[in-house]
């Protein structure tokens, strides 16, 4: 995978006099089948730090705003995520560093692997020789 597979998503969002209501389907706003859901919250330092080896991931500011920074060993790009109609998706092989969270930010992150501990690439070297390995190798 490489930083063009990287982008932001529009989700669909219904405004009226009442406010906002912004949804999303598998396959079709978020680009897989969601397995797994979970929330950042109360975060007091840097998050990530680690690559997935299989698992697709989706990042929506729900409240607040943060910093993704993204690599793929060669480059990198940073995001600011703070609108909750727009989502970050990350394909596995990208290196994840999120900071600079507000004092309210929550992080929702949409996977479509159930946990595994063996799909984290959680050290730089390890992560670079992969992302430079064929993919089918790795």
């Amino acid at each position: 995978m490489s930083l063009a597979d990287v982008r932001l998503l529009e989700l669909p969002t219904v405004d009226d006099d009442r406010g906002a209501l912004t949804a999303m389907e598998s396959c079709r706003d978020v680009p897989f089948e969601i397995r797994r859901v979970f929330f950042l919250h109360g975060v007091r330092g840097p998050r990530g730090g680690h690559a997935h080896r299989s698992s697709h991931q989706f990042l929506v500011p729900v409240a607040g705003s943060f910093r993704v920074e993204v690599s793929d060993a060669r480059h990198s790009e940073s995001y600011q995520l703070g609108e909750p109609r727009r989502g970050l998706y990350i394909p596995p092989r990208i290196w994840v560093h999120l900071d600079s969270f507000s004092a309210s930010a929550v992080c929702l992150v949409l996977t479509d692997t159930p946990f595994d501990k063996d799909d984290y690439i959680r050290e730089w070297d390890e992560f670079v020789g992969v992302s430079h390995a064929p993919r089918g190798d790795a």
